[in-house]
């Protein structure tokens, strides 16, 4: 297998996949036995009410919330019995996260917030590397602003050069256009949407716009922790 890409395989496996969380008020079952698979390159919206479940299923699938019970694959990892230095390893490599506060440096410039990733791989290229990114996200002369100089979408997009500088095989992007009006979000999804084509990334898009989750190429529905309505055949599974 090609670790990189998930080639011959799907890039996500999610098999009976449970999460209990516990309160002030007791237990929550926040997912209730999720099967999922997700073919390379494949694009899935995510979709369903507040409290369904939808981004604890990204955290489940970075290894940034460990399952109650199931088995989770990705990018050719057992996501679910790796130790946490494991799993820092695996999102390094494999994951691209996009979240829908930036959580960008405010003391880095733009381009040392995308050089982080690979600086903390040690890449020798890691500022050049940042640069072409942050010019495929259409911020080349913005590359010496710091997150305080730039706009919303300007800092989101950032964020998304962040995400991709690494070449993930997966991104995971969890409500991207929230803190956006609409004219921002959409110029953002559309940068999302390129670089996903350009780099035939695995992309899961939560987000509670249904027209957003339709230019997926798929997309799923959760309700109350289970998936309640999944509308395509997974692409490349089980080649």
């Amino acid at each position: 297998m090609d670790s990189k890409s998930g080639a011959r395989g799907p890039a996500i496996q999610l098999d009976d996949v449970h999460l209990r969380l516990t309160s002030a008020a007791g237990e929550v079952n926040i997912l209730r036995g999720i099967d999922l698979i997700v073919g390379p390159g494949e694009t899935l919206g995510v979709v369903g009410p507040s409290g369904s479940g939808k981004t604890s299923l990204l955290l489940v699938i970075a290894g940034l919330e460990r399952p109650t019970s199931g088995a989770v694959r990705a990018a050719g990892a057992d996501v679910a019995a790796l130790d946490e230095d494991g799993l820092a390893l695996f999102r390094r490599d494999h994951v691209g996260i996009v979240f829908q506060d930036f959580h960008l440096v405010p003391t880095m410039t733009a381009l040392e917030n995308v050089a982080l990733p690979l600086e903390f791989a040690h890449a020798d290229d890691a500022l050049e590397r940042a640069r072409v990114q942050l010019e495929a996200v259409g911020l080349g002369p913005r590359v010496a602003h710091y997150p305080g100089q730039l706009s919303g979408g300007e800092q989101q997009r950032v964020a998304l050069a962040r995400a991709f500088v690494t070449e993930p095989a997966i991104l995971l992007a969890d409500e991207p256009t929230g803190n956006l009006d609409g004219e921002t979000g959409d110029a953002v999804i559309d940068v999302l949407f390129d670089l996903h084509a350009r780099r035939g990334t695995t992309l899961i898009l939560v987000t509670h716009q249904s027209g957003l989750a339709d230019r997926c190429g798929r997309r799923l529905r959760l309700a109350d922790g289970r998936i309640a309505e999944d509308t395509g055949v997974v692409a490349g599974a089980g080649e």
